[in-house]
């Protein structure tokens, strides 16, 4: 399939006007060669390990959710390891391509799944984008209120964790409501009053606040509130695509994050 036709399907999938206005989003590395692709290759971070990974599967496209090129680069330095990923898929002539907050926006994507976790409940966003269904994070209002620890204990499994962070506030009330956003998700939930808060990271000042104002917060590490969606994007894609083209998650993926 041409690479063209995989990136216009990309688009359908996850419209990149859905992407925040700050993001870098869409069709990254454009080989200079013209392309066929038969494999694609799906991670979260496109780091080295992932790089090499994909050059020795002999990769086409890289649909990597975090873009590898974000900010203006003025020149490139192999001592740099980013900088050497992106000169070695060059080489390569492997394509790069990065969804990531059109792919939180979208209904059925990483946020929606996030969500599927918490247990049977209505779902809604959180910042809608005008004119559209779509939009940044997502609100779960349970059907069931349910105690802290009963919602941690579904967080864990959806998302395959032994542990999570979690900044309970004064009271152990239950939880009805949960606003939720993959990755750092405090810009999504500014003016959102829930029982508890689901992100993967979120500072200090803005934990405090929100205990300090009656309400659970749920932290998971950055990636892992995204990492999981892969292989139900890989399904995603694999509908949508060629039934020719292999489509992998990356075993070299992983977060950077170890608690001990």
């Amino acid at each position: 399939m041409k690479l063209e036709s995989v990136i216009q399907t990309l688009g359908q999938i996850a419209p990149l006007q859905l992407a925040e206005a700050w993001d870098n989003v869409g069709l990254l590395i454009n080989p200079v060669r013209s392309k066929k692709v038969s494999r694609i290759l799906l991670t979260i971070d496109l780091t080295e390990a992932v790089a090499e990974e994909a050059m020795a599967g002999r990769t086409d496209l890289i649909i990597a959710y975090h873009p590898i090129l974000f900010r203006p680069a003025h020149r490139l330095d192999a001592s740099n390891a980013y900088d050497r990923t992106v000169m070695k898929l060059v080489q390569k002539n492997i394509a790069v391509y990065s969804p990531h907050t059109a792919l939180d926006a979208v209904i059925g994507g990483v946020n929606d799944w996030l969500a599927d976790g918490l247990g049977e409940g209505e779902i809604s966003v959180l910042q809608p984008i005008p004119n559209s269904d779509a939009g940044q994070g997502r609100l779960v209002e349970l059907k069931k209120p349910v105690k802290l620890k009963t919602l941690t204990q579904r967080i864990k499994k959806h998302l395959g964790l032994k542990s999570l962070r979690i900044a309970a506030a004064a009271e152990d009330t239950p939880v009805k409501t949960v606003a939720l956003c993959a990755g750092a998700g405090a810009e999504a939930f500014k003016g959102v009053r829930a029982d508890c808060y689901l992100t993967g990271e979120m500072s200090h000042h803005n934990i405090l606040g929100a205990t300090l104002n009656g309400s659970h917060v749920i932290l998971c590490e950055h990636t892992n509130s995204e990492r999981g969606y892969l292989p139900a994007f890989a399904k995603i894609l694999n509908k949508a695509l060629d039934d020719g083209i292999d489509i992998s998650v990356s075993e070299n993926d992983a977060d950077p994050i170890k608690i001990n």
